[in-house]
């Protein structure tokens, strides 16, 4: 990425008061610098591309500032919004008042130096950053040495060299916890859930090394607590056993809740933590307890339009998942409508990982409503799309949408074409569910010719698999995502997917017999 898209997006990226503040300040820019002449440029044409600006800069301006003018706006709104975090962050704050405290002393003026370094001490072991913590005791010994330690004794000083020793060492078990956590999450993101026992065994070497350092823990702080119930509620959530995983993610939330003042900035594990809580609560159907939990990201506050993006992400998906589990599709679709312009525009500005599911949910509203076309074009997009988004597991299922799309549009040369691409990667891979093969199998009989005997036989044939399927807990990890069995169901008995899954939520309809509805 250029050093001119980076500084698009930065300028994109900003909040209403960090656009305000950086008004201000160039407003008293005599002259308008071509620095400000850019930023307004860009300011102006949020979504106009980069060339398009920069044809503009230089009809109004000469060529050979433009360079120029983008590495100092660049630098200058880096040094602004640095500036504005010292106030909104207490990382910024201390990292800050470190600095403060080196100019002091290479000014000599010692006694508020060593005074600044016991602030950031304090306020360090307040909000337990003890990465901060270990360079200012650090930095205290080090101007200690120089100024050939006056007024300490010896006693004085093995007491602050063990207070070092003491954090590098709470660092080093809070580090290697988190990296067992981060092992978990990379082996769920590009291996997948578990999906047999076999799978299951394969995380045992994280689980147990886990329950070594927790149990070798000399102390407890908010990080370890929190690192210890992250890794817990994942695994449990990823292995199936999603009551003792909501379980944990309630334990986790109500940690979150009593250190609200050790959150980080933005509230990543916090984020990361409701959405578990949600995700626990979609998959055993409890819809109104989700209630909470959306209005408890909607409070959240952050400067981050990146994390904001993030958070409107997540409150829209699970906003939307009892309308599309209910097989209420026309109410989920007009939810896309509503949060076109706050969401969709702005899907550049979501993970890769989050795309894929945003794209994943809305092609299924347009399965549902059977508006094929616009379903495939957004899974198309997400197909051509760059190539990082294909080690995703998630990624499966948008081909496997996209097949009982094709389906639904009788384009059965892509169909074969793409079945035989998927079946060829099932081969080669232990990572595959039974759902997906019972679909393949599907693809290969065309319904539409089946008489209502020969749908009503195939139905009294495939629904003991489907049930079966239920019952399996690693099947669940894909049904949780969408019952694809329902499509299945749908399809054998020729009525509407919405009838389907209405009928699957308990909702009250009509007894409706096997093939009694008239193709839709």
């Amino acid at each position: 990425m250029s050093r001119f898209s980076s500084l698009i997006m930065l300028i994109n990226s900003l909040s209403k008061s960090e656009r305000k503040s950086i008004s201000s300040e160039f407003g008293v820019v005599e002259n308008e610098a071509d620095y400000v002449f850019l930023y307004k440029l860009i300011e102006k044409n949020r979504l106009t591309s980069g060339d398009a600006i920069k044809e503009e800069f230089i009809k109004s301006r000469k060529e050979v500032g433009l360079n120029t003018a983008i590495n100092y706006l660049f630098d200058t709104l880096l040094t602004i919004l640095s500036r504005l975090r010292r106030n909104q962050d207490h990382f910024f704050s201390l990292f800050n008042q470190l600095m403060e405290a080196k100019v002091l002393y290479e000014k000599s003026i010692y006694k508020e130096c060593f005074l600044m370094l016991a602030r950031v001490q304090q306020e360090a072991l307040k909000f337990e950053n003890f990465s901060i913590l270990l360079i200012a005791r650090k930095m205290e010994l080090d101007y200690l040495l120089s100024l050939d330690f006056p007024d300490i004794t010896e006693n004085e000083l093995l007491s602050k060299q063990y207070r070092i020793n003491d954090t590098l060492k709470k660092i080093r078990k809070i580090n290697e916890h988190a990296s067992l956590y981060e092992l978990l999450k990379h082996r769920i993101l590009y291996k997948g859930t578990v999906r047999s026992t076999k799978q299951k065994q394969e995380f045992n070497d994280l689980v147990v090394s886990e329950m070594s350092i927790v149990s070798s823990f000399g102390f407890e702080n908010f990080e370890t607590q929190k690192t210890h119930k992250l890794f817990q509620s994942n695994y449990l959530i990823n292995v199936g056993d999603y009551k003792s995983a909501l379980h944990s993610f309630y334990e986790l939330n109500n940690t979150f809740e009593q250190n609200k003042h050790l959150l980080s900035n933005p509230p990543m594990y916090y984020l990361m933590t409701i959405e578990g809580v949600l995700e626990s609560l979609r998959t055993i159907r409890n819809y109104e307890g989700m209630t909470y939990f959306i209005n408890q990201l909607n409070n959240i506050v952050t400067v981050s339009t990146h994390f904001r993006m993030q958070i409107q992400c997540v409150v829209f998906l699970y906003t939307m998942f009892p309308f599309l589990d209910r097989g209420n599709f026309e109410a989920a679709k007009e939810l896309i409508d509503r949060h076109k312009e706050d969401l969709y525009d702005h899907t550049d500005l979501l993970t890769a990982a989050r795309q894929v599911q945003l794209t994943l949910y809305t092609a299924l509203v347009y399965l549902g409503t059977r508006d094929f076309k616009r379903a495939r074009k957004c899974l198309t997009q997400v197909m051509i799309s760059e190539k990082s988004i294909y080690s995703l597991p998630l990624y499966k299922t948008i081909r496997l949408v996209n097949m009982m799309v094709l389906y639904e549009l009788n384009e059965y040369d892509y169909i074969a074409s793409e079945a035989r691409s998927v079946r060829r990667d099932i081969q080669s891979n232990e990572r595959t569910y039974q759902i997906e093969h019972l679909i393949l199998k599907l693809f290969n009989k065309s319904l539409d010719t089946l008489s209502k005997k020969e749908r009503l036989n195939l139905w009294v044939k495939i629904e003991p698999e489907l049930l079966e399927l239920h019952n399996n807990k690693f099947e669940l990890q894909l049904l949780r995502v969408f019952d694809f069995t329902a499509w299945v169901e749908a399809k054998i008995k020729n009525i509407p997917l919405s009838v389907v899954l209405k009928q699957k939520s308990g909702e009250h309809l009509p007894s409706d017999p096997v093939l009694e509805h008239q193709q839709y």
